[in-house]
């Protein structure tokens, strides 16, 4: 079994590879990579990088805007274009030969992720993607992590907004609270300006196809077969479809991402190898009044009933806009939208002082801790990819023993990518600790 992988990635022509890089994510990828590579860290050492893709025109676009919105020319010229198609298994080995460590910004995952994975896998390079769907986040890790293992490749999926905040939220509260931290509850808020906000559609065509398809998600965990995690302290109580949070005085409903299934994930591992305390989480997403709640479970219904139904998903595909009320649409946010968004996660945890047995009475401490960072889908996003895969780059001897497939807190719990995250925006803050 290869330990700390890589090995097999020395003396690769690049040390990273953003690959779906003329999409409408992977364009913005291009950018935070691009001022990263300049950045003190690589002053001296520089870093090799190229993008990858089908379209040669589209890809000399993406650095061309690039270099305009950076005021970086030299993109133009310094930055190598691969062909790749992942349709073709042939380019996306000769992709993964030649790097280190691959960005795959190739969503709708479920459809495009896998033969990436399994590329990258095979030849012992290092994979990191920003997927917030768990069928496929947890199927690569079923049907990939003794291979990823054997070749000491390093597959690293959620490394976005989806989930990093929330996993390494989790791991930053429990860190910060003296004691047993046993249960968390985050509840994310979005903040947006005067022209509002909305996301690409690319992210509700995830959501429509992993709604749809919920009973083989439900098939493969059964395949997987995990026990449950043991429960440490008191069970924690979920909250109801809609409900009123007396501390941040809003409406909130659970939030339908990959958060729950990733932090689960983060913390198994973390008990199953390192023997850590597991902590019970949730996850919420405000919405404001009881106006935006009744919207929203309207929308809601909406799309429950028709993404049920094949006529029902082929409509909110062709017209999300109108089925999202605006929030999801094909052109995606403007550059003015993206500079006047952001998020705040705010995290409640409870637990038990030191000294006290979590496995007796009720919790008698609580923490509020906080992840706040700029315009969640198309900003802090490919911070958090980039900071991944530098922390990838630069830290290999803090990362798990051998390769695998692993979540954001599960392959970086031991290493500084907290602290990156500060320093590129994305801010983790101790809001409340327990009074001494």
């Amino acid at each position: 079994m290869a330990t700390h992988g890589g090995d097999g990635a020395v003396g690769r022509t690049y040390e990273l590879v953003v690959l779906g890089a003329s999409g409408f994510t992977g364009q913005f990828v291009v950018q935070e990579l691009a001022r990263v590579a300049v950045g003190d860290e690589f002053r001296a050492s520089g870093l090799r990088w190229a993008v990858a893709g089908r379209n040669r025109l589209k890809l000399e676009g993406v650095l061309q805007k690039a270099s305009e919105a950076l005021g970086m020319p030299q993109l133009k010229s310094d930055i190598d274009i691969i062909i790749c198609d992942v349709g073709d298994p042939s380019s996306l080995e000769a992709m993964c030969k030649q790097t280190s460590a691959v960005l795959s910004c190739v969503g709708p995952y479920r459809f495009y992720g896998e033969p990436v994975v399994k590329a990258c896998v095979e030849n012992g390079t290092h994979c990191i993607d920003i997927s917030g769907e768990p069928q496929y986040l947890e199927g690569m890790h079923f049907k990939y992590n003794s291979q990823a293992a054997d070749k000491g490749a390093y597959i690293i999926g959620s490394s976005g907004f989806d989930s990093v905040p929330a996993d390494l939220g989790v791991l930053f509260t429990r860190d910060s609270l003296k004691g047993t931290l046993t249960s968390v509850e985050s509840f994310v808020s979005f903040n947006s300006g005067p022209e509002g906000s909305c996301i690409h559609d690319g992210t509700w065509q995830s959501a429509i196809h992993g709604f749809s398809d919920q009973g083989n998600l439900k098939k493969l965990r059964k395949q997987i077969g995990h026990k449950p995690l043991p429960v440490v302290g008191a069970k924690q109580k979920r909250r109801g479809a809609v409900f009123y949070n007396n501390e941040l005085k809003q409406y909130a409903v659970p939030f339908l991402g990959s958060d729950v299934s990733v932090v689960k994930r983060t913390q198994r591992y973390l008990y199953e190898n390192m023997q850590e305390s597991p902590v019970q989480y949730c996850a919420y997403t405000t919405v404001g009044g009881i106006a935006s709640a009744i919207k929203l479970m309207f929308a809601g219904l909406l799309f429950f009933l028709f993404a049920k139904f094949s006529f029902g998903r082929n409509l909110l595909i062709k017209y999300p806009k109108f089925f999202s009320f605006g929030y999801f649409t094909k052109e995606g946010p403007t550059q003015k939208q993206m500079n006047d968004s952001s998020f705040t996660m705010i995290f409640f945890g409870e637990g038990y002082s030191e000294g006290q047995d979590p496995q007796q009475g009720k919790p008698n401490v609580k923490i509020c801790t906080q992840v706040k960072g700029p315009e969640a889908g198309y900003v802090a996003t490919p911070i958090a990819m980039v900071q991944v895969a530098i922390t990838l780059l630069k830290e290999r001897s803090s990362l798990p023993q051998t390769g695998g497939v692993y979540t954001p807190g599960a392959a970086f719990s031991k290493t500084k990518l907290i602290e990156r995250l500060n320093q590129h925006g994305i801010q983790f803050t101790v809001i409340t600790r327990p009074e001494a």
